[in-house]
């Protein structure tokens, strides 16, 4: 059975994670309060784990992964889409001002709920909702992350993020890579390809023919 120390120095470190604060991040957050009692003894396992109907907790080298290319600061404001059980926003918040996440399925966004009020953290807030409209009444954000993956990034996303901001997102149906898009102008962004990815599909409308950003 793998130990929180395991994770931290063979899956984390031993993968090229070596910003301090993300490493310090992963071992607060405590990922048993998001991993479900049958599954407590894999909660530090190098995987995705299941979390009931075919829903997952993402690896932790993902999650580590996505909040170094991040590149987050105390000040900033950041918006997850896809808050799943709750795990990433919970490590995403120990590296930022405040986190705000939204969850297109009802009992996730509920389970995701309990699961932050035992952290006990303040700074996330969270909402059902369909995400590819991001969350227009908090918006502008820093930085933008995904946890779903559209097959292009969604046009309200790019709005929503400042000029400077970075958005972090898999993106694709069948072949999926995590891509980083820098704001650089009020239409203008860089692209940067990372690695292949494999998320569950963004669903709402990103799956219904929705419009979507170049």
């Amino acid at each position: 059975m793998a130990t929180k120390q395991d994770m931290i120095e063979n899956q984390l470190k031993g993968r090229g994670i070596s910003d301090p604060r993300v490493l310090q991040a992963m071992k607060d957050v405590d990922r048993s309060l998001f991993v479900p009692e049958d599954q407590q003894n894999n909660v530090y396992e190098d995987r995705p784990l299941p979390i009931g109907k075919d829903q997952t907790i993402s690896q932790p080298y993902i999650v580590a992964y996505m909040a170094e290319q991040l590149q987050l600061k105390k000040d900033e404001k950041v918006l997850e889409v896809g808050t799943g059980c709750g795990y990433n926003a919970a490590v995403i918040s120990r590296l930022t001002n405040h986190v705000y996440s939204v969850e297109i399925i009802k009992w996730l966004a509920d389970l995701a709920k309990e699961n932050l009020v035992k952290t006990n953290y303040d700074n996330i807030t969270t909402k059902h909702g369909d995400g590819y409209s991001g969350w227009e009444e908090v918006a502008p954000f820093d930085a933008i992350f995904l946890t779903a993956a559209p097959p292009t990034i969604p046009k309200p996303l790019k709005e929503q993020l400042k000029v400077g901001g970075r958005l972090l997102a898999p993106v694709g149906r069948l072949n999926q890579k995590l891509v980083m898009l820098y704001k650089t102008g009020e239409d203008t962004f860089e692209k940067k390809n990372l690695l292949p990815v494999r998320f569950v599909p963004m669903t709402g409308k990103a799956d219904k023919g929705g419009t979507y950003g170049k």
